[in-house]
């Protein structure tokens, strides 16, 4: 890197827009969706997808929900051709569905993009040229007038012959790209799109479409939001003009400069699934979709089932979504954190049928797109006694004494510190049965039996006391109470009860107990019993056990 100052790069200038609009409003509705999956994401692949792999691609664009889809640049190459064909001929297109072509201002490509759409029932024509001084200087060697001049000609020429797609009943709808608008100078572009308009004579019905690509993404969103408002406010046909969208994210900023590109008056936005595209990709129609979801306002598209929709992106861009990528990752509705897992189960407990989502870390509600609520925490060495609580509830059913979440909790993170990684849900089960349900030292209860008379508890009990055996007798208030006191019969530590609960594990005849006993031993150490039986007196003796066996283990 250069050393301050630095004289390499220059910040982008700013807009000249004092009364800009677009910070103060709120979006209300969807844009329009162009997907450009086949064409602009295609092209950014190390390996471009089969004809095979791209109708099934399209087949899934359709089931998501898009009405406009760029199926490529049929000029470019046969294989590209021939794919527009195939889709065409083989009556592949719902009706409701455009399909459109990506060409550029030449005479020879355009007359053979519209040989690639003969016969389709709505087609979009989206013709472009380069603008920006950049390109004028090092690529074409042009001036301005140049570069209107190749604008009009190519509309002149799209119109010419598209003229007989049109008179045999093709829907024929026109989009006009300022390739580096971002980087072009707004008034120069302004005059272009204004020459090209003049040229299309678009109507209020058969609406002209601009599309005002960041074609490398060099400036804050804040300066691509005024650059919109900008040619909004300029456009002497607005009514009969749609501005498009058409954002990179070389910046990284892609999604917000969209967001705040819509604020300020675009219409239609064009991207791909996961923001697949050069460099950096295209903007992530998934996320800004989503986004829009989660504001309660339907984008139009349908990702109830983004796994498998992702599945299929994945197979067929062999490309990955990322595990942190919005609401698609692997890991976005998982919490590690301790205090996260906490305050996720806390507010999910709360949430209430019909009312607003508010759980706390997760902005959606993971059914809505088809995610599991299974892993939502997982559990490693910087997790907590909530996330614990939480996995040994919903995935296995034991609803823990609050009291001893933090018990757990403490076991469950020394166990990940051991192993230097995190626990599967069946581990963290694995521990808790072995800590506390399956403990067999020194104690072991061999036979228990209880009976009541005259509002009096007698117990009877068989036990062995590190190999000696011992029969036991005694009288109480209760089960629990009558086998405290046999205990104390035999050379034990002393201890009290604190808490005592239980509940059913499993429904129906064959359900089981379990129970959970707090007791404090005479040296003032809390510690938690847990034990299962399908009788929920023996479940709850068990755990007293299972209590004393873990305070004779650690003392």
């Amino acid at each position: 890197m250069q050393p301050a100052p630095i004289t390499k790069y220059r910040p982008f200038p700013a807009i000249a827009l004092p009364n800009r609009q677009w910070p103060t409003r709120v979006l209300t509705r969807a844009p329009l969706w162009c997907s450009v999956d086949l064409r602009d994401g295609n092209q950014a692949l190390a390996q471009p997808m089969s004809v095979e792999e791209k109708l099934e691609y399209f087949d899934l664009l359709v089931k998501i929900g898009f009405k406009e889809i760029e199926v490529g640049f049929p000029s470019a190459s046969q294989i590209e051709f021939d794919f527009c064909r195939r889709l065409i001929e083989e009556n592949r297109i719902p009706g409701d569905v455009a399909i459109q072509v990506l060409c550029q201002c030449r005479e020879d490509l355009i007359i053979r993009s519209c040989e690639a759409i003969r016969g389709a029932r709505h087609a979009i024509f989206h013709l472009y040229n380069s603008t920006s001084p950049s390109q004028r200087q090092h690529v074409f060697n042009a001036t301005r007038d140049d570069i209107k001049a190749i604008a009009v000609q190519g509309t002149k020429w799209v119109k010419q012959h598209a003229a007989a797609l049109v008179a045999t009943g093709t829907q024929m709808r026109f989009e006009y790209s300022p390739e580096s608008f971002t980087s072009t100078e707004l008034e120069f572009a302004l005059e272009v799109c204004e020459a090209v308009t003049d040229i299309w004579k678009p109507t209020l019905k058969n609406k002209i479409i601009l599309n005002l690509p960041a074609t490398v993404e060099y400036a804050t969103p804040n300066i691509h939001a005024d650059q919109i408002e900008w040619m909004a406010t300029h456009l002497t046909r607005r009514n009969r003009t749609l501005i498009s969208l058409h954002t990179h994210n070389d910046r990284g900023t892609g999604i917000a400069a969209t967001e705040l590109a819509l604020l300020a008056g675009a219409d239609r936005v064009e991207g791909t699934l996961f923001g697949n595209g050069e460099r950096t990709g295209n903007l992530d129609i998934v996320t800004v979709a989503l986004n829009l979801y989660t504001h309660g306002i339907h984008p139009g598209l349908d990702f109830s089932d983004i796994n498998g929709i992702r599945d299929v992106y994945e197979r067929c861009t062999k490309l990955e979504v990322p595990a942190r990528a919005p609401y698609a990752g692997e890991l976005v509705f998982t919490a590690f954190s301790g205090s996260h897992q906490d305050a996720i189960k806390k507010s999910w407990d709360k949430q209430k049928p019909g009312t607003p989502w508010d759980v706390l870390y997760i902005p959606i509600d993971p059914a809505d797109i088809g995610r599991s609520y299974k892993a939502i925490i997982r559990i490693n060495s910087q997790s907590g006694k909530g996330g614990v609580a939480y996995i040994l509830e919903h995935q296995f059913g034991y609803t823990l004494p609050k009291l001893m979440h933090k018990e757990i909790g403490r076991i469950i993170n020394d166990l990940a510190d051991a192993t230097g990684r995190e626990l599967s849900a069946a581990e963290i089960h694995d521990a808790f049965q072995g800590e506390y349900l399956a403990r067999t030292s020194p104690i072991v209860l061999e036979h228990f039996k209880s009976s009541e008379r005259d509002g009096a508890v007698t117990c009877k009990a068989s036990l062995t006391l590190e190999g000696k055996a011992h029969r036991l007798v005694a009288e109480g208030n209760g089960p629990i109470d009558a086998f405290v006191r046999a205990l104390g019969t035999i050379p034990l530590p002393k201890f009290e009860v604190l808490s005592y609960a239980e509940h059913s594990l499993g429904k129906g005849a064959e359900a089981r107990a379990v129970s959970y006993i707090q007791i404090k031993t005479e040296r003032g150490r809390s510690l938690f019993g847990a034990g299962i039986d399908t009788n929920i007196e023996l479940a709850s003796i068990k755990a007293i056990v299972s209590a004393l066996n873990r305070a004779l283990a650690k003392s």
